[in-house]
């Protein structure tokens, strides 16, 4: 598991108090999304791709794979959410297969930032993809005489597995 990160100080309020004067508008009220995700979303570094999209973008949350593919649970303003799916869609990892994306509006919770939990026991139902190669970074890494990775067979990241 990846340890919790704390959020970046954005100004906002996750838990919905407010400045107290009460002028928020709905597109800075916080909201929290449930995204679950189906295809090929497993065993290619889909959820350090999302903890790193939410760090950077200053939700608070959680995601973890289940056995029909990947839930992200993600709290932040309206606006900062919708960038969110819209940026799973464009940049996810090279291996990455999206079949569907559906959200839904949840109730907000207490987070204070997002992390990586375990995975939920079940049926597995979702697809993993083969064996990779090796992807040219690796292979620097192997072929470079002053990496800790030279020569090195069993080298492989998130990209190539």
């Amino acid at each position: 598991m990846i340890p919790a990160t704390p959020l970046p100080n954005r100004n906002i309020e996750l838990n919905g108090a407010g400045d107290g004067d009460g002028s928020c508008s709905s597109a800075a009220e916080p909201q929290r999304i449930r995204i679950r995700i189906q295809g090929v979303v497993q065993g290619v570094g889909f959820r350090p791709f999302i903890h790193h999209l939410a760090v950077e973008m200053g939700l608070a949350g959680k995601v973890w794979n289940t056995s029909e593919g990947v839930v992200i649970e993600a709290q932040g303003r309206t606006a900062d959410l919708e960038k969110l799916v819209a940026r799973i869609r464009v940049e996810s990892p090279t291996h990455s297969h999206i079949h569907s994306i559906r959200t839904e509006t949840i109730e907000l919770q207490g987070d204070r930032h997002f992390s990586i939990v375990g995975s939920e026991e079940g049926e597995k139902t979702t697809t993993i993809p083969p064996d990779l190669a090796t992807c040219p970074d690796c292979l620097n890494d192997i072929l470079d005489p002053l990496n800790r990775r030279h020569r090195y067979p069993f080298t492989n990241c998130t990209h190539c597995g």
